[in-house]
């Protein structure tokens, strides 16, 4: 095999290996289903570079979207799943959960870190979804999650940061 023949392949599977990565799967309403799930997303990130605090961040709003999707969602009913769609990139991880539920308006969860709502337990997850990941959007009904994590930062215009 000739040596530009060589180093095209070599350029072939490194390229092809860098390629966004899409799955879907649906699991049912309990905890543990989202285990193998979370660790394979995770696997994937770390195979794209990404750093522990991304694979952290990622991990945290994984299983914080997830509890929630079970528990006020599909109200802990094992006959209902959660559809989990998610893409990995070079630059980005975005991923995507919905419930069966009724949804909600994520607007008006309390703020945790208020004096009137720091002993209660509601909001605490959508807080942290907000604080680790770059993107946290919610459909018109409330029963589905988009989440995104960029490897680079996206710089704020003055609007986003006053914001």
């Amino acid at each position: 095999m000739s040596t530009c023949r060589k180093g095209f392949l070599r350029w072939y599977k490194l390229m092809a290996s860098r390629a966004p990565i899409s799955r879907s799967v649906a699991v049912e309403s309990k905890a543990s289903a989202i285990v193998a799930v979370c660790r394979r997303i995770l696997s994937e990130i770390e195979a794209y570079g990404f750093d522990k605090e991304d694979t952290f961040a990622v991990h945290l709003a994984i299983e914080e979207a997830f509890i929630n999707a079970i528990k006020h969602g599909n109200k802990m009913d094992v006959n209902k799943e959660v559809k989990i769609d998610y893409s990995v990139s070079p630059d980005k991880v975005e991923i995507f959960m919905a419930d069966l539920g009724d949804g909600f308006d994520p607007d008006s969860i309390p703020d945790p870190r208020r004096g009137e709502n720091l002993y209660k337990t509601e909001g605490r997850g959508l807080l942290l979804m907000r604080s680790y990941m770059d993107v946290i959007e919610f459909n018109e009904r409330g029963n589905s999650v988009r989440m995104v994590r960029y490897k680079e930062k996206p710089r704020l215009t003055e609007t986003q940061r006053k914001a």
